[in-house]
């Protein structure tokens, strides 16, 4: 495993899709008109935690294990619109067994922020289970 460093970033991109707006809703019982029925444009809203599941995705594949994380979510996301992801570690402090570490992320369409926020956790230096 490479320690993580301040500064170092990764990056996710993803469209969401109807059927997983639909899976969503079903799994999170948030079934409101606005994720279930298309606007006039044909475009379902994607709900906020299905977008913060981007965030998610980084850190698990970092093998990130979350203590806080602190969304705020400053436009809706639409099915079919790609939503590009960035995670960057803010602060990393090195223990004897783990990193603490905080991370600042940023998702995105179009240049326009959709969510951003702020995830604090560990990083075990054996694998855990």
């Amino acid at each position: 495993m490479t320690p993580p460093t301040p500064g170092d970033s990764h990056t996710v991109e993803r469209t969401f899709t109807a059927e997983e707006v639909d899976a969503f809703a079903d799994l999170s019982g948030d079934t409101q008109p606005q994720h279930t029925e298309p606007d006039e444009e044909g475009r379902r809203m994607v709900h906020g935690l299905l977008t913060a599941t981007l965030p998610t995705q980084i850190g698990g594949e970092q093998g990130v294990l979350a203590h806080t994380m602190e969304f705020t979510f400053a436009r809706p996301v639409y099915t079919n619109e790609r939503i590009t992801c960035t995670w960057t570690y803010e602060t990393v402090e090195e223990r004897s067994d783990r990193y603490d570490l905080t991370a600042t992320v940023v998702c995105s369409w179009s240049d326009e922020t959709v969510l951003s926020g702020t995830v604090t956790g560990l990083l075990w230096k054996e694998e855990r289970r």
